[in-house]
């Protein structure tokens, strides 16, 4: 016989299925709760709601673990890259030399934009969010590739793999060309001949009077910021994909969905929050010291960049980028930048200090992923671009599990309703 839970409620008892995952996490099935009892379950916000079953991501917030596929994030970014990280994230496994050739090959043939698509980028204000280019602009390919956005899951599935690499290819395109528009600067062509990453910053950076050659170490910090980003389990942006894809909505459509919310400040918005937190400190004439004391006194703004919701424990992707953070900037050779400098202090005093320790207020992976970006010449609207770029091949991977699933419900949460009771309507000339 499986195991139950039991709930007792008004005078019954109800049993009630347990779930348990690959990793020994255990839940109770209450899917028929409500038929049964009438009762539903309530959570504010999900905090202990488990909304689907996943083979994608593996997060233990008290250890400080993450393993894609279930391979550990440590192995992954000492040995994987982007790409073929991205390959595994949304197929399941590492890729064969003729699949990562078939990969790389999809990409690179879908890096080009379209004439309309880049009149399209170009028609919006100068002065637009990135953001809003770029949900806008991941929602139109659906109208550039109509058979890749059937909306009917089981069309789409049938040309899954280019559409995969459409969007993970035409995100960066996409966000270089808004960056370029912003800044009254041409558009660059993709060259084929360049890496995932090299291409980006190119597309950023390139001039034609001066083509962009990155250094290998800030090819390498980006690699990795994208690496670490690629997918986190059920967080805002991912739960948004998954319920527009319950509905039967095409992949451009559902990732677009997924980029408005990470737009809001308290999902993507961390690592930008890093930079104007510092900016804040040296316009304050600050270099860091009365900060941390009137954090440490309750009294100051609240400490960006220290501590995660979900990592209990120092955030295992902190620790991969710092050491790569650190490269990149010798790399660049960068001095004399205050903001950099006021950073060290933090991260030194967070280290050390009993404060932070205690409190595992240790930096996260959005302190450094901040540093790196400005480091390499990325201003503070297109951080949450750049997550989003990282992110697409764990939406992607997402949004898969949601459309072969041939059990999968359209995504509809109850509410309990606290409103005025039933009262009839008031004519006009006796309201009071």
């Amino acid at each position: 016989m499986s195991k139950v839970a039991l709930l007792k409620l008004e005078e019954k008892e109800i049993a009630l299925p347990l779930v348990v995952g690959s990793e020994g996490e255990k839940a109770v099935d209450i899917s028929r709760l409500r038929s049964d009892t009438g009762y539903i379950t309530f959570d504010e916000g999900y905090g202990n709601t488990g909304s689907c079953l996943s083979d994608i991501t593996y997060i233990d917030g008290e250890a400080g673990i993450l393993r894609y596929r279930g391979y550990p994030i440590e192995q992954l970014a000492e040995h994987s890259g982007f790409v073929e990280t991205a390959y595994l994230v949304i197929h399941g496994e590492l890729p064969k030399p003729r699949e990562r050739m078939t990969f790389a090959r999809l990409l690179s043939e879908n890096a080009p934009i379209r004439q309309g698509m880049l009149r399209f980028i170009e028609n919006f204000p100068r002065d637009a969010h990135p953001m809003a280019v770029l949900s806008a602009s991941m929602n139109a390919l659906g109208a550039y590739y109509p058979h890749l956005a059937s909306n009917n899951h089981q069309n789409d599935l049938e040309h899954f793999d280019e559409a995969a690499a459409v969007a993970i290819s035409k995100v960066r395109t996409i966000a270089a060309h808004t960056y370029r528009v912003n800044n009254g600067k041409p558009f660059n062509y993709p060259r084929p001949n360049f890496g995932y990453c090299e291409n980006f910053l190119h597309l950023m950076f390139s001039e034609p009077y001066n083509e962009y050659i990155s250094t290998a170490e800030v090819a390498q910090a980006l690699n990795l910021f994208l690496l670490l980003h690629a997918d986190h389990e059920q967080n805002c942006s991912t739960s948004t994909v998954k319920m527009v894809a319950s509905a039967g909505a095409n992949l451009f459509a559902s990732v677009s969905a997924g980029v408005n919310a990470l737009w809001g400040p308290l999902h993507g918005g961390a690592n930008a929050a890093v930079i104007e937190m510092l900016q804040k400190i040296h316009n304050d004439g600050d270099d860091g010291t009365r900060f941390i004391a009137a954090a440490k006194d309750g009294k100051g703004d609240r400490l960006m960049g220290f501590g995660h919701r979900v990592y209990k424990n120092y955030d295992p992707r902190a620790k991969i980028i710092k050491a790569s953070f650190y490269r990149a900037l010798d790399s660049l050779n960068i001095k004399n930048d205050p903001l950099l400098d006021i950073a060290m202090k933090l991260e030194e005093v967070a280290l050390h200090d009993d404060y932070f320790v205690s409190r595992k207020l240790y930096p996260n992976v959005d302190f450094y992923s901040g540093l790196i970006m400005r480091a390499i010449g990325i201003p503070v609207n297109m951080f949450t671009v750049m997550f989003a770029i990282g992110r697409m091949p764990g939406w992607i991977a997402q949004w898969r599990e949601i459309a072969q699933n041939p059990k999968m419900k359209i995504a509809r949460p109850r509410q309990i309703y606290t409103g005025p009771q039933i009262r009839d309507y008031v004519p006009m000339e006796k309201r009071a």
